[in-house]
């Protein structure tokens, strides 16, 4: 985090309020006075703005509900995401932020690096782009779909990166050894979209099954690149944004190794998005010496994907750690019921075929305790659960 990052907080978002008239106006409503801004504190005084807040703001006053802190004629594109939200962009600025990764990943001159993601509408595929060229790579722009032409375009050009999601990304490397055999296959990099389920398992026989190393980033479209990934855990916070773990009820800030709603600042003057809450859900790993985020988790959920288990709240993100730990698992699934006055929960597991029984379900009861804080009231091994199940069930009120 930048040393004087409250200042430039203080100076960016004063200069933004005169230019935006729907911030200066949520300031007003809340007493505040972003020159004043000094430290940690002193912005945690603002109330948290939620996605949705911005979302009606947006429609009662298009496209940008008055929080535009530049001139039209500045902005390079607008994004658009689902809702809709209008995202305006300054263009060649490193994708936001997204470069960092490229450059945490040893990705760049040199690197051919296919990039699958949506190149319309929506940021995703223009970012990474960006991204990718600030760090020296070459990039081709393939979007979504074309499953042979990617693939000979990734065995002919030579790529040795692939920025896709991780579901795509299989079906490439699947096709690429289909056609033209094992030896064919030479990426080395993978960039994968996050996902619920049982993701980090996934890319862990993806790095074992394709030989490649796999990365990946936390960022929206509202904010750029929150943190990303550095080869340690969870992800380091951008330089420039304030990261905050909050109730999200409160926005109050929570206490290291809770979770709560993942609320970022951004020094972004054209956009000013300062204590906006992103609707996730995370904890802090590593905090800074004024309480700020260091490092963040993975993402545990949607904020109210939790389900409330005998005084503690149990986040999807659990059992893919379970899945995770567990040897054998393929899938696993937490049910929550109420019975005798008493908050019951239950872990089914689906395993490889082989697998000990006895010895995944003692695993998956000790990593269930380690990462929940309670223990479960029961394992066991099932044939199978319904494709894309949910990975917890809140049947309490049932």
């Amino acid at each position: 985090m930048s040393v004087n990052i409250y200042k430039d907080i203080a100076q960016t978002y004063a200069a933004a309020a005169e230019k935006a008239p729907g911030l200066k106006t949520r300031f007003a409503a809340a007493g505040f006075d972003p020159a004043a801004v000094e430290s940690l504190a002193d912005l945690s005084s603002l109330p948290v703005m939620k996605k949705e807040e911005l979302l009606k703001i947006q429609r009662e006053k298009p496209p940008f509900g008055g929080f535009l802190g530049a001139d039209l004629k500045d902005i390079g594109r607008i994004y658009v995401s689902p809702g809709p939200i209008f995202e305006p962009s300054l263009s060649g600025i490193g994708g936001h932020g997204l470069d960092l990764l490229f450059k945490a990943a040893g990705v760049g001159a040199g690197d051919v690096i296919l990039n699958t993601w949506m190149y319309h509408l929506v940021p995703a595929g223009l970012l990474f782009d960006e991204a990718a060229q600030a760090a020296g790579a070459t990039v081709i722009p393939g979007g979504v779909g074309n499953t042979e032409l990617q693939a000979q375009i990734i065995v002919e050009t030579g790529v040795t990166a692939i920025c896709a999601s991780t579901a795509f990304f299989l079906t490439l490397a699947d096709k690429v050894i289909e056609i033209y055999g094992r030896d064919a296959w030479k990426v080395k990099t993978a960039f994968l979209g996050g996902e619920m389920g049982d993701w980090m398992a996934k890319r862990r026989r993806i790095e074992a099954d394709y030989g490649v190393s796999t990365w990946a980033a936390y960022a929206t479209a509202d904010l750029g690149l929150v943190a990303y990934e550095d080869g340690g855990e969870g992800y380091v916070v951008h330089p420039d944004r304030v990261v905050q773990i909050c109730d999200p009820v409160s926005g109050a800030p929570v206490d290291q190794g809770e979770p709560g709603e993942v609320v970022v600042t951004a020094c972004d003057a054209t956009w000013p998005m300062i204590r906006f809450g992103t609707g996730d859900s995370a904890f802090a790993l590593e905090s800074n010496e004024d309480g700020s985020v260091k490092r963040v988790s993975a993402l545990q959920g949607r904020v109210g994907a939790a389900v409330k288990v005998r005084e503690i709240f149990v986040y999807p993100r659990v059992v893919e750690e379970v899945v995770i730990a567990t040897p054998g698992a393929k899938a696993a699934q937490a049910v929550v019921t109420r019975e005798n006055d008493r908050d019951m929960i239950r872990i089914s597991l689906v395993l490889e075929e082989g697998a000990s029984a006895s010895d995944a379900e003692t695993s998956a009861a000790e990593a269930f305790k380690l990462h929940a804080r309670i223990r479960a009231d029961e394992v066991a091994v099932v044939a199978e659960l319904p494709e894309n199940a949910d990975l917890i069930i809140n049947q309490k009120d049932n």
